[in-house]
């Protein structure tokens, strides 16, 4: 839906006038968008059920563009919305009206790749695939990789804390980021980590990753690269319902075992991807899981098998075992496509992102089940099983009055449901717009606000992505000085924000 704003009138026509000028004076050529037909392709991100063009997009090349651009909004008090490649999926790059949309997509370059440290130096323009492009031809490669890998930047990676197939045994982005260049909305420049695994004093960079874009503008990422195991072998197997599967999965973690990889897919989705890319998959199957393991040869024949066991333990009608890289390949590539290939039988679809306790998978299920007759709208389900990680694919046709309206609430309840049985409100995806109004379910007020005085130790204007995340925003001087006690030794209060 797109967003319905007022007309601006002669003073807000005139203050954007002096935006405009101001920004083609820091970053001048074609660096700054105007144009209401160009600005078009920015008015949403990968969350397409919402869209408001921006104000005006900005395009810097250089961290002291970035910084220049910021300073000044900072000093008039102009609101900033930063933005990788636009893949969010929870609308955490939406545009505002009234907003500068920065988009870092010209910083592309590989800037350093250290295999003796085993990291590479990137700019967050790069897209995931590209650190793994870069350095496969000495062995090594960039262990997250969600679906969208092709395209998303690492920079986005950072700000939603992207996961992937194989984060069960490699831990998400940000187990794998070690330092970051960032801006902060007064334009100062700072960097946070370094080079190796961890650093001495408060985890700030814990902080930035995941952030979403409201404590600062990401310009330089360091990751670490990981020497390519020396085999990798899947197995395919299928089951009459997704319980048995479940079960699988929860006896695979018990007995030890930590797969690379561990996706499965329910009967929509199985037939939705095999449509797409004519892998191989069976159709005649309730739920499929596609296991991984990676390492020695050894290991990886002897865990293979042991997999396969467990599974037939567990009730599973077919089971194959990839004979060669290509096959294996195969096996992922109808998970990865699983997303576009549900688009071919739905006209729309909103993609679900929340987090549950492995052990109550088949319980969420039949729960989700229900919701889908109660809504009277389809879903087909990939996820992370290994983590937990629900994926809920809302089918839904945006030209039938009402009908994202339902999927909305459908995706609502989905969302409350896995809070209920102890999980999050999202894995992977991040909150953005989607669930900023669902933050309630999971947070007290006192958490949320202890969340905002972070913000405001980096934002204190409030300038950086508003509207985000958070379902209400206090202003810094709202939030008030917080006393800290122990005992009976007084500590002093802590400067307000």
């Amino acid at each position: 839906m797109s967003i319905a704003m007022p007309l601006p009138d002669a003073q807000t026509l005139a203050k954007r006038v002096s935006i405009v000028a101001a920004m083609r004076a820091i970053v001048p050529g074609e660096g700054v968008i105007d144009n209401p037909d160009a600005l078009r392709p920015y008015e949403s991100d990968g969350l397409t059920a919402y869209r408001q063009p921006p104000m005006l997009v900005v395009l810097p090349e250089t961290v002291e563009q970035v910084s220049a651009v910021l300073r000044w909004c900072h000093a008039e008090n102009v609101k900033v919305v930063p933005r990788g490649s636009g893949t969010s999926l929870s609308g955490g790059a939406l545009p505002l009206a009234d907003a500068v949309l920065l988009g870092m997509g010209k910083f592309k370059r590989v800037i350093e790749i250290d295999y003796a440290d085993r990291v590479a130096v990137v700019q967050p323009g790069v897209t995931n695939l590209a650190i793994t492009q870069a350095v496969e031809n000495r062995g090594f490669y960039y262990a997250p990789d969600p679906s969208s890998q092709i395209a998303c930047s690492i920079g986005g990676n950072v700000a939603e804390n992207s996961g992937g197939v194989h984060c069960l045994k490699y831990g998400l982005t940000t187990n794998n980021v070690l330092g970051v260049e960032l801006v902060l909305m007064d334009g100062e420049v700072v960097r946070l980590g370094g080079r190796h695994l961890d650093t001495s004093g408060l985890d700030l960079l814990g902080v930035i990753v995941g952030s979403e874009g409201l404590l600062g503008v990401v310009t330089e990422v360091t990751v670490r690269i990981l020497p390519r195991p020396e085999a990798a072998r899947a197995v395919l197997v299928g089951f009459p319902d997704a319980e048995l599967a479940g079960a699988c999965v929860a006896q695979v973690i018990a007995e030890g075992i930590i797969p690379a990889g561990m996706e499965m897919m329910d009967r929509p989705a199985i037939h939705a991807a095999e449509a797409f890319v004519n892998v191989g998959y069976p159709l005649d199957v309730g739920a499929l899981l596609i296991v991984e393991v990676d390492g020695p040869v050894a290991e990886c024949n002897y865990l293979i098998e042991e997999i396969a066991r467990i599974a037939n333990e567990n009730g599973a009608v077919t089971s194959r075992i990839s004979r060669d890289e290509q096959e294996r390949l195969a096996f992922w590539a109808g998970r990865k496509a699983a997303f576009p290939a549900v688009g071919r039988i739905s006209p729309d679809y909103y993609c679900m992102d929340g987090t549950i306790p492995r052990r109550r998978l088949p319980d969420v299920l039949r729960q989700m089940e229900q919701l889908s007759e109660k809504y009277g709208l389809g879903v087909a389900n990939v996820f992370h099983a290994g983590d937990g990680n629900l994926h809920p694919l809302i089918l839904y046709d945006a030209n039938k009055p009402g009908e994202l309206d339902r999927a909305e609430q459908f995706g609502n309840d989905i969302l409350r449901l896995c809070v209920a049985v102890g999980g999050v409100l999202t894995g992977e995806h991040g909150v953005g717009i989607e669930k900023r109004d669902l933050m309630p379910a999971m947070f007290s007020e006192t958490d949320l606000k202890q969340q905002q005085r972070v913000k405001c130790a980096f934002d204190p204007g409030l300038l950086l992505n508003p509207g985000k995340v958070f379902p209400t925003l206090h202003r810094c001087a709202e939030l008030g000085r917080v006393h800290v006690h122990h005992g009976k030794l007084p500590f002093p209060e802590l400067p307000r924000f």
